[in-house]
């Protein structure tokens, strides 16, 4: 990827948006010199991981609308793959596309996001800006999801309260903390249902989560299996207008003799559980 130089941050394009209720973001630009941009169109492009090429795009239809300005739709359905997107405006479809800028973004309604109850599968959209000030969409689609919906850490526990979406507690039901990297390594704790079976609470107890002989340091992913037979569905906090929560939410860190356990969000916004050897 090329370093983005401070004149062409300055100078490209840039879309307002606004997000509603059912998973619907319209974009809004101003209408571009029609000399460079004979026939322009949104281009969504799915950012390939390091090394590989890409591979998925979506490309949306510019209307002009009544203020002058032109407006593309991305609808709810079909879904977006898992993944950041970087938006460009493609002045033709054999021209060099032009990275957009974030101009005013609307997401009010999806602030309240988690009180919404979702079907399966989850998908979740949120447009956000990029670390070189560029406008992204970063999406998530699973086939059931645990919006974590509170953490309460203490001296010695953290209870976690979160609410399934596209998927229902049922008989063997469970919380599974996987040891990343530990070779199915876990520990289970006991989720206490909510009167609809989609409401429920867990706690574990830190001494559980601390390495076999007081050596090295480890995260445990957090899962629930909403019945005995039933797949993993990841525990995180999707449902807000917060594309990036790692660094913005921080939780205390509880002293578990010579480490501190403490709750956080990955790159992912998923929930994990760090025990590092306290310095």
């Amino acid at each position: 990827m090329t370093k983005t130089t401070g004149t062409a941050l300055a100078t490209a394009p840039r879309a307002a948006c606004t997000a509603d209720a059912d998973g619907r973001i319209t974009f809004h630009l101003a209408p571009p010199d029609p000399a460079a941009f004979p026939s322009p169109r949104l281009l969504l492009r799915l950012r390939p991981k390091k090394g590989e090429p890409e591979k998925t795009l979506r490309t949306l239809d510019l209307t002009a609308g009544g203020d002058g300005r032109l407006s593309a739709v991305l609808n709810p359905l079909p879904a977006l793959p898992e993944g950041r997107w970087d938006l460009y405006l493609l002045p033709a479809p054999d021209g060099e596309r032009v990275r957009l800028r974030p101009g005013l973004r609307d997401l009010r309604v999806l602030v309240d996001g988690h009180l919404r109850d979702r079907p399966s599968p989850v998908a979740v959209r949120i447009p956000y800006v990029t670390k070189d000030g560029y406008l992204a969409l970063r999406t998530w689609l699973r086939d059931a999801h645990a919006e974590v919906t509170g953490i309460d850490v203490t001296d010695r526990s953290t209870t976690v309260r979160a609410r399934l979406h596209g998927a229902s507690l049922d008989a063997g039901a469970s919380v599974r903390l996987r040891l990343r990297g530990g070779k199915g390594v876990e520990r289970t704790a006991a989720p206490r249902a909510g009167a609809d079976g989609r409401d429920l609470a867990f706690t574990v107890d830190h001494t559980d989560l601390l390495p076999e002989g007081r050596t090295g340091d480890r995260v445990w992913d957090v899962f629930v299996r909403a019945g005995a037979d039933a797949p993993l569905i990841r525990a995180g906090r999707l449902l807000d207008d917060v594309a990036d929560r790692k660094e913005i939410f921080v939780h205390p860190a509880a002293t578990a003799g010579e480490f501190a356990v403490r709750p956080y969000y990955t790159v992912d916004n998923d929930l994990a559980v760090e025990v590092v050897r306290r310095t």
